[in-house]
């Protein structure tokens, strides 16, 4: 054992369970001290996972304390000059996980440049994901920008890895504190009224994260394929704010997975892989985070349009189905991932308004948002991804509810003014001319643009470029 204090900084890993850096912590030190930097700039456009992340802060650090390990909230507004501190410290050994977003990876590198100047131990691990990304390249040396033959390589690439024995916590001989003007997660949690629905849906943990991937692959995953497009079934795993969190780990995910030999498990770790392959995309194309992977785009004739912003934020737009998954949003932090396809597509395709809007919204109301994830989903939509919808592929909102709602059961659950509608109509309702069961205009509003108009519209715009 070393004598001097271990410290773990504590980003999305908010798990003990193939936690490479913790481990290694108390492997070595008697005394660990997990810290975790709170930059309020960094959460000031993610309202809904300061809901997520004081929860996971209040139940970790509850769990800790079971290995005589202190969890420590410093509130910062840089990283660097929180640091700069910590240089003058020489009875510390610093041990971390990376986080695969270009900002982070390039402070990993100035801060091990720095480090090592001032003779302070450390140690980095791979964090939350499959394969490093820097692993997975074609034959040439270049990044894939397709993602079947990137996943196709990614996994055999995994497989035939030497797998590593599972490596657990150990119990520290004493429980100690190290950082002064510490803060308490109240200081965290949003102030808004709304996250508190997310109370009686969501309970973040590793223990629930564990019991929700058993769940699913016991009791969904046979039919996955086919049940994951239909947002009234409870088809998907409903995982993704855990794994952006770190409650559990894809490899994890991965080993439980590959012990049930149906059909819906290569189709879901292929959703693992989507992952993968964005972590890939914004790591080498890092200029797609502040705007189009194909540049052509930057000459798409966008529309500002203030007034269906907010129509669609608010699940106003007079299509069901839309309406439905923006108002899932706002009251779950969490949206199909079927809808989210459609109210990408009637965004960026029905109201011509750039996806960047779209992404900023789900930023802040996602519980799962994730840099990778989010930016590469909403490019995909527009057709300004890697690997993207080609741009005549132009979802139809009522088509579309008509196939994968065919009932109308999660339409009349989001938008309870719609619930006296036949399913004939729920998809339209705007065709109804029995006022007694609905008023078009007072009940529910009229469409806000016309499909047939918009569709034709949307392809003009997308032929100039």
């Amino acid at each position: 054992m070393v004598k001097n204090i271990g410290l773990f900084w504590l980003k999305d890993d908010f798990r003990l369970k193939k936690n490479l850096g913790l481990i290694e912590a108390t492997k070595n030190h008697d005394k660990v001290v997990v810290f975790y930097l709170y930059k309020k700039k960094k959460f000031q456009n993610q309202e809904a996972q300061k809901w997520w992340v004081g929860k996971s802060l209040d139940e970790f650090k509850s769990r800790l304390k079971k290995f005589n390990i202190n969890l420590e909230i410093i509130k910062t507004d840089s990283y660097k000059l929180f640091f700069e501190k910590l240089y003058k410290k020489n009875d510390i050994s610093l041990y971390w996980n990376r986080t695969y977003e270009p900002d982070y990876i390039e402070f990993d590198k100035y801060l091990s440049k720095n480090l090592e100047i001032n003779k302070i131990n450390f140690k980095i691990f791979k964090g939350n994901i499959l394969n490093e990304y820097i692993e997975i390249k074609k034959a040439d040396g270049t990044p894939f920008k397709v993602f079947t033959p990137f996943w196709r390589n990614a996994e055999k690439f995994y497989l035939e890895k030497i797998p590593s024995n599972e490596k657990k916590i150990f119990k520290c001989k004493k429980k100690i504190s190290f950082f002064q003007n510490t803060i308490e997660t109240k200081e965290i949690y949003p102030k808004k009224e709304w996250s508190k629905k997310f109370e009686k849906i969501w309970t973040p943990s590793e223990k629930n994260a564990i019991e929700e991937l058993k769940i699913f692959i016991n009791e969904r995953m046979e039919n996955y394929s086919e049940a994951r497009n239909f947002p009234y079934k409870i088809g998907t795993s409903k995982l993704s704010p855990f794994i952006k969190h770190g409650q559990i780990h894809v490899e994890t995910i991965w080993e439980e997975c590959k012990k049930f030999k149906n059909k819906g498990v290569s189709k879901f770790l292929a959703e693992i892989g989507w992952r993968e392959f964005n972590h890939s995309l914004i790591n080498y194309f890092p200029y797609m985070l502040k705007g189009n992977y194909s540049k052509k785009f930057d000459k798409f004739p966008w529309e500002k349009n203030s007034k269906f912003l907010s129509a669609w934020k608010k699940g106003l737009t007079g299509y069901p189905i839309v309406d439905a998954g923006m108002r899932e949003l706002y009251s779950t932090g969490w949206m199909h991932n079927r809808v989210r396809m459609i109210v990408g597509s009637f965004l960026v395709k029905h109201l011509l308004i750039n996806w960047t809007e779209g992404e900023k919204h789900f930023r802040n109301c996602l519980l799962d948002f994730n840099e990778a994830n989010n930016i590469s989903g909403w490019q995909w939509v527009a057709g300004c991804g890697a690997d993207a919808a080609p741009y005549f592929r132009i979802f139809n909102p009522i088509l579309q509810g008509e196939k994968f709602d065919k009932e109308g059961d999660y339409v009349k659950k989001w938008v309870p003014e719609l619930k006296t509608v036949p399913k004939k109509f729920i998809h339209k309702p705007w065709e109804i001319n029995d006022t007694k069961i609905l008023k078009i205009g007072k009940d529910y509003p009229p469409p806000i643009v016309i499909h047939e108009n918009a569709r034709s519209k949307a392809l003009s715009a997308f032929k100039k470029i």
